[in-house]
Parts: C-alpha cells; structure tokens; sequence
C-alpha cells in the first residue's frame, strides 16, 4: 500500500469559531469513515446554573458564547417564563426581537465577511483579501457595525449584554434613542443589498444535497414572521411539535471519537438546523425587501447547496435591518421595563433561532427560585453529525481532485456550518487517511494567540 498512500497535512486551519479534530479514512472505493472530533473539555455550564437563582440564568448563560449571545440569553429568559407561565407583549416583545436582529447582524457578517469570504475569492484569511477587496471588508464592518449598535443600546452593551431580564428588561430605551439609529440602519442595509447582490455572483462548487435523502431541514416556524425568537419546531420530513415536546423527538448521545454529545432526531437521525433550514421552511416570510431580491437573483427554496449558505445569511442579515427599521418605527416604550415574576415550583422549555440554528434550553426551578436542572442543546452539537454526513456524501464528487484542493473542500464544507465549536472546545486538527496509511498534521485555532498544536 505504500505506493498507493497520500499524505495530507494541513498546518492552520483557521477561520472557524474554536477548535476541533476532522478525521477521514478513504481508499478507491470512496470515503470509509469521517468523524468530526471535538475533544476539549466539557464546561460545565448546566451545572453552574444548579442551584443558582432563576434570575439568574440569562446572564450566566450569555456567557457561553461571546458570538451570539443574545440567544442564550432569549433562550434562557423565555423558559423561565414559560415556566412562570409569564408572556411578555407589545413593546417588551418587540425589544427582544429588536435585539435579536442586532445579534443576527452581528454574527452572520463576522461569518461572512472575515470566515467565509476569503474561501469563495481565493484567500487564505480576511487580512489578506481587504489587500485586494478592501471595499467588501469595510462596508462589511459598517453593516456590522450597526448590529452592534442595536445591541449595546438594547442589550446595555455589544458583548454579553446585561440588560435582559426574566419578564423583559432591566431599562428599556427611550424612542428618540432608538430613532437616532434610524440613518445609521438604513445605510447597512443599503450596503446589504449590494452584499446580497456579490453574494449571489460567487463561484459556488457545483453540488447539491440528493433531495431524496438529503437532509432533513429543522427550524422554527412561526404563523406570521421569519422565525427568531418564537414559533413551533418544524421540520421538511413534517415534524411540527412545540418546544415543550423537544425531548420527545431529539435525543443526544456520546460517541466515542468526541467530548460533545452528538443530537439526532429519534425517528430518523441526522437533521440540519440553520440559516438554510430557516430559509427552506420559512421563505415566504422573509421582509418584502429580502424576498423581492431573492427573487430577482432567482434564489428559490429549497436550496439544496451548502455552499450557498453565505447567500442566505446575506438575505437574513437584510431581513434584520428591515425588521429593525419596521420595529422602531412603531415603538412606543412600554409602561414598565418588566412584569412582575414570582418563583414556584415549575419547569419551563424554550426554543429559538440563534444565527446558526435551533437552540433548545429547559429548567426545573423549585418554590425559591433556586433552578434544580438545567437543560441546553446548541446549534453546533445538533450539526455535528450532520456535518460527518455532508463530508461523507460530498467527497466522492470530488475524489478526483489533488489533495490540496480536495482538502480545502473539506475546510469549507465545514465553514458552511459556520460551526460555533468555541462554545465548547479550541482545537480542529485534519486527518486524512488513504489506505492504511495514516497523515496526521495538527491545524487550528480561530483564537489569536494560539499556536496551532504540535
């Protein structure tokens, strides 16, 4: 066989949130094996929250992801108060939404611009491809920009906000202070539109998932909006259940090659949450703005290219800035910052879209207040094994490729999922195996000041 072995070797792999391990075993009867291995050390977040008071719980768990964590925070606030049987309206309701697409904003263009971009124009980072394109990286940081903006005057500030609360909100903003960003907004989304536009005109691999096996797409599906932070969970192979029935449906499991649990759908395995399964079940519902250009750049759903998911979270990020622009137009702050809440004994589950997918949280708090179990599935772990599959279906397209290029295939494949590992882990490393003969060679880290492992 030694004649017949490749060794490739990757040395960084940048450019994905955190740090994990890719394992693939393949020979001239195609791909044998592929493991997505994550390996760091579990955090311990819900047992942290064991113990501690319900009022707690959106701000220690804003703390488990800097990228996105309004929605662990909505997550957290919203099964409480579904367990409270709480349910704030109006203008409370409308805040979080507002603040919800702030944090869209946030994340889909960091993915975007510095994560993804440089895979579709032939760059090894984004400092590299501002050399070239500066102007796609500066209108980039001005779109986000005005995310961060919504989120720093909603949330308190731009990274774990501390402003949201169990009923609504510590202090909610006057209406002129959210009219001051009316100009500030209406300029990204303008320079979104002309994302859009580029998005569409990327060089994507010709693949497509089969439509008869491939994939089983999740998301929230609400009766009248594009799912954030409400809605039933559906699915493409007709699950429709509420997040009180979750459990019933998802299960997770260990695997030996990984620290992360891996979650399935009990009737029938892997699934796909994302802004590819937001826009497959929910299309229809996107801003009128978002849905005219879709349309006039003949983007259609199902879209069953992974690789175009960067031209989804370009239409999701200009569904926000009109979802914002539509909000403040018509806020009118509410009597009080919250309701009112009182601890019992109960248990309460939520649901909602965090920029890469369904995330899931339940709690039991007993008659003080003080949370008993603490429950939390994010989107990364529901993709895992999906990503494994993607992999495993994809290559065999593409065998014929020299091994750099199909490496870096692989690279991009997984950057499709925008996974965000460093919620639970800070390494990827690559190995691939043709034959008996094993390449090993470590990679990664999206952290600065991290030196890939040796």
């Amino acid at each position: 066989m030694a004649d017949r072995s490749k060794t490739i070797k990757v040395d960084y792999l940048a450019r994905v949130e955190g740090e994990g391990a890719l394992h693939i075993d393949y020979d001239d009867s195609g791909v044998q094996n592929v493991q997505l291995k994550i390996f760091e050390p579990p955090r311990f977040f819900e047992a942290l929250l064991r113990g501690r008071d319900y009022l707690e719980a959106p701000d220690i768990t804003a703390r488990i992801c800097g990228i996105c964590p309004v929605a662990y925070q909505m997550s957290a606030v919203h099964a409480m108060e579904n367990a409270l049987n709480l349910k704030p309206g109006g203008a409370l309701r409308m805040l979080r939404r507002l603040l919800y697409c702030g944090e869209w904003i946030e994340s889909h263009m960091l993915h975007i611009s510095m994560l993804h971009a440089p895979d579709f124009l032939g760059y090894p980072n984004a400092v590299a491809m501002a050399k070239d394109h500066p102007e796609i990286v500066k209108n980039a940081l001005e779109i986000k920009k005005a995310g961060n903006a919504l989120v720093r005057l909603i949330g308190g500030r731009e990274v774990h906000p501390i402003n949201v609360r169990v009923g609504g909100f510590y202090k909610v903003p006057e209406a002129r202070e959210l009219t001051a960003l009316v100009a500030q907004l209406e300029m990204a989304r303008d320079l979104t539109e002309r994302l859009v536009r580029w998005s569409a005109a990327l060089p994507f691999p010709s693949y497509e998932w089969r439509r008869d096996n491939h994939y089983e797409f999740v998301a929230l599906t609400h009766p009248s909006e594009y799912p954030m932070n409400e809605g039933r969970i559906t699915s493409s192979a007709g699950l429709n259940i509420s997040a009180q029935d979750y459990e019933n449906h998802f299960e997770e499991e260990h695997v030996a090659h990984s620290t992360a649990l891996h979650c399935t759908l009990r009737e029938r395995g892997a699934y796909l949450v994302g802004p590819i399964a937001r826009y497959n079940l929910n299309r229809d519902k996107l801003s009128p703005r978002a849905l005219q250009l879709a349309e006039e750049i003949n983007f259609t759903a199902p879209c069953l290219n992974p690789f175009q998911s960067i031209l989804v979270r370009s239409l999701e990020v200009l569904h926000a800035f009109e979802e914002a622009l539509h909000i403040i137009d018509r806020y009118q702050p509410p009597a009080e910052p919250h309701l009112k809440t009182e601890p019992r004994t109960a248990s309460g589950c939520a649901a909602t879209e965090a920029p890469r997918g369904l995330l899931y949280h339940r709690y039991d708090i007993d008659e003080k207040g003080k949370i008993t179990t603490a429950k939390i599935v994010a989107p990364t772990s529901q993709n895992q094994k999906t990503i494994e599959d993607d992999l495993r279906l994809m290559l065999p397209s593409f065998m014929h490729f020299p091994e750099d290029k199909l490496q870096g295939l692989c690279e991009r494949a997984i950057r499709n999922y925008d996974p965000c590992i460093s919620c639970s882990t800070h390494f990827l490393q690559l190995h691939l195996n043709y034959g008996q003969v094993q390449s090993k060679q470590s990679m990664v880290t999206g952290k600065p000041g991290q030196p890939p492992a040796r």
